[in-house]
């Protein structure tokens, strides 16, 4: 594994974990009357979480594969199911929780693959 590789892994997660918090502030707004003041507060939150997230995200790119970067885009779809339950009180069914972990075992798949690649 390249130096660095780990340490630029971790800030992508963490970029996901950003992004999806744009779910959040999207659910918020939704309940809001249009362009009220929360309304507005709440999608300048969007436009907040996406900038912060396209600055990490190019940072990212630089770093490591753009294909093993991509493969880890469907954690944010895990990450918007945990806010949901946790933010909303949404529950989450059993068939979701598989879902879940058929996605996150296609990222790890996809990691190992690539990292057996690139060693080679």
């Amino acid at each position: 594994m390249k130096k660095g590789t780990l340490r630029w892994f971790l800030v992508l997660q963490v970029a996901l974990l950003i992004y999806s918090t744009c779910s959040i502030f999207n659910k918020l707004a939704s309940g809001e009357a249009f362009l009220s003041p929360r309304f507005i507060l709440f999608y300048g939150g969007v436009i907040v979480v996406l900038g912060t997230y396209a600055i990490l995200w190019q940072q990212v790119i630089k770093h490591m594969p753009m294909t093993t970067a991509y493969a880890n885009k469907g954690i944010a779809v895990v990450w918007g199911m945990v806010f949901g339950a946790l933010i909303f009180g949404e529950t989450i069914t059993p068939r979701q929780i598989l879902g879940a972990a058929v996605v996150i075992a296609g990222v790890i798949l996809y990691v190992l693959a690539d990292r057996e690649v690139t060693e080679k």
